[in-house]
């Protein structure tokens, strides 16, 4: 049994193996959504150890390390990051099949140029050879980002946030070009406690009043310009863990609104309603500002209450949703098309299980009904938080391909909280690898190679440069 990394992962077949280092292992990365600090990025600081680094802030470890029933102290508590390590070192080789396993190795692999897994025996040796190497390769976060070719990343922030961090990181010259993302989920969210709060937040970041739900679009239309003023981007990021599509008239919206700043209990009704009009709403005002549209569709959050309480949000509490129609995303696209302000849109389906719907649904928007198509104006998006693993990546291109046309995917993202995650671009390039080499070793496709090369390039670098508008050069 082997008991070292192999530079053959998942490339089952001699065709893949070929076309994985001949065309995609090179091709540099666009990462164009995470959860990176911004001020973790200015600031710029050598790590602490390897401990740091795989659980500060990293939910997918954390939430198995509870599943072993280490105690909260080892995880998210006070107990220092080499005790953090040990423990979670002591549960890693029983990961087996789990993507958790395959990342750490891949990263041990690519930062540290360790191939030997890791346990409860070496445990101590890995923890004090990494921790050497941090210091002497002055590992960095933006030394991680260069050292696996980063050559743009895009955070994520809210509207009201004043983008401290990107300016600071826009005056300065580094491989990496940084920008962010715009997330106006909290402007949404009108059934929440805090909705009124948080209009008061926004309206003193716009430096403007907000006393109707003109007004608040308003708001967020200056502040999403005032984004792509200091880092350039044009990626907006909307969460929509449920919708149900509600027709409505101005004047009812109005009405939902102003009972909302009240705090006035809502019907579900009138939530529904005002989400329909807030993302059509939203999607004309990115569509006029050059903006691309993305939607994570299916997230149930908070679901351990008492957990959330304890720890916080974002803290591995959080669970996949089969809520979200297809039927109610479809009639907001549908919607828009009428109205001729269908902008780019990517689609995040959370529940796997049901991605061939979503599938059909983004092809079904290529064209903008009056008889003009525009090349995957409409897509669906990497396979992301539960499905960004072997299988899922396998399963999203076996189910799709024939649905929808994989070659003008926009390749994948990290999703990711944590600086040395890059290795999730290349797991997701390996199985596309593998699975183009199963199609020609089947006679399924037998193009010239050339043609093939090109599209692994497309979709690991060229289609998302090309999509979104970033002119990074390769």
């Amino acid at each position: 049994m082997a008991n070292k990394f192999s530079e053959e992962l998942f490339l089952t077949n001699a065709t893949g193996r070929r076309l994985y280092h001949t065309y995609a292992e090179k091709m540099p990365i666009i990462d164009y959504h995470c959860h990176l600090q911004p001020q973790e990025i200015a600031e710029n600081k050598e790590f602490e150890d390897l401990g740091e680094m795989w659980l500060s802030g990293d939910h997918y470890k954390w939430r198995a390390m509870r599943t072993f029933g280490v105690d909260e102290r080892l995880i998210t508590g006070a107990a220092d990051y080499h005790e953090k390590f040990l423990a979670f070192a002591g549960i890693l080789p029983k990961l087996i099949g789990n993507p958790i396993y395959i990342w750490c190795a891949l990263e041990l692999k690519r930062y540290f140029d360790i191939d030997e897994p890791v346990s409860a025996k070496n445990a101590e040796e890995i923890y004090q050879k990494t921790k050497a190497l941090i210091r002497e390769r002055h590992m960095t976060r933006r030394w991680c980002m260069e050292h696996s070719n980063v050559k743009l990343v895009s955070t994520t922030e809210d509207p009201i946030d004043d983008l401290r961090w990107h300016k600071q990181i826009q005056q300065e010259s580094f491989f990496t070009r940084v920008i962010t993302a715009f997330r106006p989920d909290k402007a949404m969210f009108l059934e929440l406690p805090t909705f009124d709060e948080y209009l008061g937040k926004l309206a003193d970041a716009a430096d403007m009043q907000i006393g109707s739900f003109h007004d608040l679009l308003a708001a967020l239309e200056k502040r999403l310009q005032y984004f792509k003023e200091v880092t350039g981007t044009t990626v907006s990021d909307d969460g929509v863990p449920h919708f149900t599509w509600a027709d409505y008239t101005d004047a009812e919206i109005e009405a939902i609104f102003q009972k909302a700043r009240k705090n006035e209990a809502l019907t579900a009704h009138e939530v529904d309603q005002y989400q329909s009009a807030f993302l059509f709403e939203m999607a004309r005002i990115y569509k006029r500002n050059g903006y691309v549209m993305q939607m994570h569709i299916g997230t149930y959050l908070d679901a351990n209450t008492k957990g959330v309480k304890l720890v916080g949000q974002s803290t591995g509490f959080d669970c996949t949703d089969d809520q979200c129609a297809v039927t109610s995303v479809g009639e907001l696209l549908n919607r828009l098309t009428l109205a001729g302000e269908l902008p780019k849109l990517i689609l995040y389906p959370l529940d796997g299980t049901k991605i061939e719907t979503w599938a059909v649904l983004a092809a079904g928007f290529a064209a903008d009904g009056e008889g003009r198509g525009v090349k995957a104006k409409v897509q669906l998006g990497a396979p992301w938080w539960f499905n960004d693993q072997q299988f899922g990546i396998a399963r999203q291109f076996a189910a799709c391909a024939n649905l929808y046309p994989v070659s003008l995917s926009v390749g994948m993202l990290t999703d990711s909280r944590s600086f040395i995650s890059y290795p999730r671009h290349e797991l997701y390039r390996r199985v596309l690898c593998n699975y183009f080499g199963e199609l020609v070793e089947r006679g399924e496709y037998f193009s010239d190679e050339e043609e093939l090369g090109a599209i692994i390039e497309d979709i690991c670098f060229n289609n998302v440069n090309e999509f979104f508008g970033f002119g990074v050069k390769n």
